[in-house]
């Protein structure tokens, strides 16, 4: 018997080796199935009963126990707060992501040309590291009205009344029956006509004392100074003595002027003379005609100091919620599209740069294109992110404007737990917002497995 023999008779047969074969490959099915098992039953029980209760929850009423059919989707698309969650939310789908995108993108390329590239990053991508619990509140404070409070207030009022200036006399109106009237326009003007070589004292009230200005002197003197020929005096001031005394309509020694009070003598209707009053609240106007005139505090003496701007009023405050997420999440498209960047050839942009094209050629028609795959994915991923926010819109919208800056994922928890306590038109807003994150799911999914092949 030869060696080849012995060895053919000593080797399995080939159905032996197949049952073999398939109980190695049941084994390590099993070995598989035994290691995925807690993932799939915490995905059973976080993921798939939610949804397929809320799904069954959806055709029934707010109690839970009488089937109702689609009469929740119907009253869900005749809500007029849930029309404005639908806009609010295209609104955030549409705007959101694509300013991300292009931020990062823009920031990515230029971090390649920052000395400090890393620190950069570091710098823009801190705020992912913020709650949007913490988020909410730093710019619910920094979007509040009170210049006081809100630095985005404080920023706007600073820059505005170093170009327009504000009133110094707010709060500052005339007694009645002392001669002035207040015109319509917010304005006071003498109750009786004066010519040239009167002199006239006029006196408000309303302003306390220490927010007079500084360097304000007492009118008293200049209350008795007489006007020369063909010239118009007066006196603005302050019909208010302190610790009390005095007279009304009458300057007393103790009281003040009012300076920087712009002063203006009309005649016929029309403002022919302009002045403004002196450190104790006196003015002149020289050289005017004869005839008679009145004398006019334009109501810009008295119009409120400027507040800034209403971010959280009704028709700021989804741009301002969306502003706060750009803060927390540029950062992320700028390191995603960043990490994307990185890989390029770079001899198609040195060649680029040897054929003469510049850096706006090489940016619009190299760059853009070869990152076309990367910038896709993350506008998708941002796109489901945005559908379901919910922390900032409930944190930084005030309760009067809660209803315009609501977005589906909100109007789900104020109808099912915020008050409105209807679970069922709760689970049918669910279902929605399911439906509409599933193309964008099943679109990045199928990406990722092209990008594998």
């Amino acid at each position: 018997m030869t060696a080849t023999t012995l060895v053919k008779e000593a080797s399995p047969p080939p159905v032996a080796l197949a049952a073999r074969s398939r109980r190695l490959r049941r084994r390590g099915r099993l070995i598989a199935l035994l290691f995925v098992f807690p993932a799939l039953l915490l995905l059973g029980a976080l993921v798939v009963y939610p949804v397929l209760f809320s799904i069954g929850r959806s055709f029934f009423d707010a109690s839970g126990t009488r089937f109702v059919g689609g009469d929740n989707y119907t009253e869900m698309f005749r809500d007029p707060t849930t029309l404005k969650a639908i806009r609010n939310t295209t609104i955030w789908v549409v705007v959101a992501p694509t300013l991300l995108t292009g931020l990062g993108l823009v920031l990515a390329v230029l971090v390649e040309k920052v000395r400090w590239a890393t620190a950069f990053k570091l710098l823009l991508f801190m705020p992912m590291a913020v709650s949007f619990l913490a988020a909410g509140i730093i710019f619910r404070l920094a979007y509040d009205e009170d210049p006081d409070k809100g630095v985005l207030n404080a920023a706007a009022v600073s820059v505005h009344d170093a170009f327009t200036g504000t009133s110094s006399y707010p709060a500052a109106r005339a007694r009645d029956g002392q001669g002035l009237t207040r015109a319509g326009d917010g304005s006071y003007r003498t109750s009786a006509t004066v010519s040239p070589g009167d002199t006239v004292t006029l006196g408000l009230v309303g302003v306390l004392p220490k927010d007079l200005p500084a360097g304000a002197e007492p009118a008293y003197a200049a209350a008795g100074r007489h006007a020369a020929a063909g010239e118009l005096r007066g006196v603005v001031y302050l019909d208010f003595a302190p610790g009390g005394g005095g007279r009304q309509g009458k300057v007393d020694r103790r009281e003040s002027g009012l300076p920087g009070m712009k002063v203006e003598a009309v005649r016929d209707g029309r403002t022919v003379a302009r002045t403004a009053t002196a450190s104790d609240g006196s003015f002149r106007f020289g050289q005017l005609g004869s005839g008679a005139y009145t004398v006019q505090l334009p109501a810009s003496n008295f119009a409120p100091p400027y507040q800034g701007i209403s971010w959280l009023g009704p028709t700021l405050v989804t741009p301002a919620v969306i502003g706060a997420y750009l803060w927390i999440w540029t950062g992320f498209a700028m390191v995603l599209i960043g990490a994307g960047l990185s890989t390029l050839p770079r001899d198609a942009l040195e060649a680029a740069r040897m054929d003469g094209a510049n850096e706006w050629q090489i940016f619009r028609r190299i760059t853009v294109p070869l990152l076309a795959p990367v910038l896709t994915v993350v506008f998708v991923t941002l796109v489901i992110n945005v559908m379901k926010v919910f922390d900032l819109v409930y944190i930084i919208a005030p309760g009067p404007v809660q209803e315009d800056a609501t977005v589906l994922a909100t109007q789900m928890w104020l109808v099912s737990f915020g008050g409105g306590n209807n679970q069922g038109l709760g689970s049918a807003l669910g279902v929605l917002l399911l439906l509409l994150v599933i193309p964008a799911m099943a679109f990045n999914v199928r990406r990722f497995r092209r990008s594998q092949r």
